[in-house]
């Protein structure tokens, strides 16, 4: 690992396979990683409960857990009655109803606020090509101007304190190229979770998140160690 004394970044982390991809390659930059992740709302708690055993074991600097009430707005099969699609087309056009309104956004406001105050101007988020064509808030347009928006709003920015950096180190790789660069950087999948819709702690293996990652891991040659109800 390449330390750097006083080097300090929040990483937006759900304990999905992506933010702890995103989290061992902070680490190995020579970041001190100040994890944050939210109960929003959502239906599942299972990726929380990942969440919080991951950043403990690799002993982040913290890891702050915030509540939120998006499941009171709804308006997705993520916090709302929805049901979660399952054997779909992965990769379509449409922006599926798994999309929860200006989640990134919300959260990444968050981020914003907390290194302000921890004096943190790198901010780290797990959003990669796979989900620009589905998910708005994953493009790299958004997080441009997020950026610009940060970076005016807040005393940080406007002060020349620094100002904030939006990382999101995966955002031009594939599943299958995540999975291997996590894989070289020791990350144990096992202790991840990606499923829309669990069954108990077992992934459904047919929502979206499940069929993505389970590509990710064909292609890269690999087997997802994950528990799984179904894989077919």
């Amino acid at each position: 690992m390449n330390a750097v004394k006083n080097k300090k970044a929040v990483i937006l982390f759900s304990g999905g396979l992506d933010s702890t991809t995103v989290l061992a390659i902070a680490r190995d930059a020579g970041y001190s990683c100040y994890c944050l992740s939210f109960q929003y709302g959502q239906k599942q708690t299972v990726e929380l409960d990942k969440a919080c055993r991951i950043a403990r074991e690799n002993q982040v600097a913290r890891h702050l857990v915030l509540n939120l009430d998006l499941d009171k707005i709804g308006g997705s099969a993520l916090t709302d009655d929805i049901e979660v699609p399952k054997d779909g087309n992965i990769g379509g056009e449409e922006i599926p109803i798994t999309y929860v309104p200006a989640r990134n956004t919300i959260f990444l406001s968050h981020a914003v606020a907390w290194a302000e105050v921890l004096g943190v101007h790198d901010i780290f988020i797990g959003v990669n090509a796979v989900d620009y064509s589905g998910y708005p808030d994953c493009r790299p347009e958004f997080l441009e101007a997020f950026s610009v928006m940060a970076n005016l709003g807040t005393k940080a920015g406007v002060s020349g304190e620094g100002g904030f950096r939006i990382q999101a180190p995966l955002l031009e790789m594939s599943k299958a190229e995540i999975v291997v660069k996590g894989i070289s950087l020791g990350v144990d999948y096992a202790q991840t979770h990606s499923c829309y819709d669990p069954v108990g702690d077992k992934a459904c293996g047919r929502c979206d998140a499940c069929l993505l990652r389970l590509q990710g891991f064909r292609e890269a040659g690999l087997i997802d160690p994950a528990v799984y109800v179904s894989s077919s």
